[in-house]
């Protein structure tokens, strides 16, 4: 309540990144002070055991998870266990550093509850992002998004080497790492989306042989029609990827209440939040379907709502990812959602969200 009559409307004078700057700020000091993580886990922290997973070997308090780009140097995750998370992401990190692309590059649809940014992966870089978090003392899961280093340079051999890096530091510090081959917020547009560009960025990775690594995801796009999906899900599997985060933001301008010159206006940029909910949900039937539901997927885009929350997982989600609904709902979605979904359980009698999934289908 008091962020949707408080808070909400001085952010909204602001201009997006402003505001998303300043959240952040406040937040790594959230981060370094026990007093705020105390006063954020007493009004917004909610667990039961019942929203417990095991996935990958990892223990996942609830499946409500920070979705990258929020947080993309690794310097909060602390508060965000505090506000009742039961897992993040952070990253992009990128190879090397880069200050992304020009201002002004974040922008709110707020008729549409929407985002459009194109940062262009600004970020401190893999080694030093990974530094930063070896000293963090967790109880949630942290998976590190990696991408490749917004630099037009960086082609061919060169993008498959700043992958590998990025990978390389992951894996000393992630509970799982996610493959961004999707970002439509470069001067490139689109990376790894070709099926034969995917097929030797996993096989660089040695993600089939390498028994000891980190749980390794694949994030897809929004905007992939149904044999595009298929197409790389093959390379995937083939590599034995161990689950999947569906989707990205999507690069087109469908179902918006805003008007057509705003729209323009703003320009380029990935489109996040409620418009592309359904896109993510067919997209995670579709995954789903394609594996017999035998690999995990995280579901993100368009989350600011126990529907849609629910509407996911029955989808085929088993975690969930929220950030565009943050700024919209503020922190308090996840303890609704979390909330609504244990009633949803006791409502059906079952207790687990598998169960859930099972006598809601």
């Amino acid at each position: 309540m008091l962020y949707n009559s408080l808070v909400k409307p001085l952010l909204f004078q602001l201009e997006a990144e402003q505001a998303h700057d300043l959240t952040n700020q406040f937040a790594q000091k959230a981060s370094k002070s026990s007093l705020l993580q105390s006063l954020a886990k007493a009004i917004y922290n909610f667990q039961s055991p019942r929203l417990c997973q095991n996935i990958w070997g990892l223990k996942f308090r609830n499946p409500l998870g920070l979705a990258a780009g929020f947080d993309k140097n690794g310097k909060v995750p602390e508060i965000m266990q505090a506000l009742g998370f039961g897992f993040v992401e952070i990253g992009s990190i990128t190879g090397n550093p880069s200050t992304g692309n020009p201002k002004p590059r974040m922008f709110r649809l707020p008729q549409d509850r929407a985002l459009i940014n194109r940062m262009g992966l600004n970020n401190d870089g893999a080694k030093t992002v990974v530094k930063r978090l070896k000293n963090k003392k967790l109880s949630i899961p942290l998976g590190v998004n990696i991408a490749k280093t917004h630099d037009p340079k960086v082609l061919g051999d060169l993008a498959i080497r700043d992958y590998v890096h990025s990978f390389q530091e992951a894996k000393k510090v992630a509970d799982y790492i996610t493959v961004n081959i999707s970002c439509p917020n470069t001067t490139e547009g689109k990376t790894f989306e070709d099926p034969a560009a995917l097929e030797e960025l996993l096989s660089a990775l040695n993600i089939r042989d390498d028994a000891r690594l980190v749980p390794t995801l694949v994030k897809v796009s929004s905007d992939l029609n149904h044999d595009q999906l298929l197409a790389l899900l093959d390379v995937c599997e083939d590599h034995r990827v161990h689950g999947y985060v569906a989707c990205n933001t999507s690069s087109q301008r469908e179902n918006l209440t805003t008007s057509p010159s705003e729209i323009k206006r703003i320009g380029r940029g990935g489109l996040s939040g409620s418009p592309i909910a359904a896109k993510s949900i067919r997209i995670i039937g579709w995954i789903s379907d394609a594996t017999k539901g035998q690999k995990p997927i995280i579901g993100v885009g368009g989350i600011d709502s126990f529907s849609t929350a629910l509407n996911m997982m029955l989808a085929g989600a088993d975690l969930l990812q929220v950030y565009s609904g943050l700024i919209y709902e503020g922190p308090g979605l996840i303890k609704s959602i979390n909330r609504q979904l244990l009633g949803q359980l006791k409502e059906l009698n079952v207790d687990s969200i598998h169960q859930l999934v099972t006598a809601s289908g």
